[in-house]
């Protein structure tokens, strides 16, 4: 009775996230630099707006509904791995300029809340049309991404 309890009270849904952690030092070394050559300029570039737009819908859904899912960048994340054997995490290490998702993430969760507090918090935001904008955005390129070979 008392492990069926203790897994009830265990979220399972982000631990993949940590498959690269438990892999050791092999699991977190940069893109192969076979890797880093097939993606073309324009794929990089794909990627990288692909990440801001999940980041930015998942932040503004955080701050402003209270839902700490992560969804979309999680989705993101599966596409991702199936598509290019890459995660979230990695496109910001490797291909952001920062070199590392916690700088990369830092700048995307503080340029968002400033242009959310440009926007004039949520309410101003929601009637602006920011969440309809950030949704769009963010299912145009995993269209784009899907559609790549």
């Amino acid at each position: 009775m008392a492990i069926q309890s203790r897994r009830r009270g265990i979220n399972w849904g982000g631990l993949w996230l940590l498959v690269p952690a438990l892999l050791g030092p092999a699991g977190l070394a940069p893109l192969p630099a076979s890797a880093q050559s097939s993606l073309d300029e324009q794929t990089v570039r794909l990627l990288v707006e692909a990440v801001t737009a999940a980041t930015e819908v998942d932040l503004y859904h955080a701050r402003c509904r209270s839902d700490q899912s992560g969804r979309r960048t999680d989705n993101l994340n599966k596409l991702l791995a199936s598509k290019f054997r890459l995660t979230v995490l990695r496109v910001q290490d490797d291909l952001f300029p920062e070199k590392s998702y916690r700088r990369a993430q830092a700048r995307l969760q503080e340029e968002f809340l400033t242009r959310l507090k440009d926007a004039g918090g949520c309410a101003g935001a929601k009637e602006g049309g920011m969440p309809a904008q950030l949704g769009d955005r963010y299912q145009a390129l995993i269209r784009e991404i899907e559609r790549l070979p």
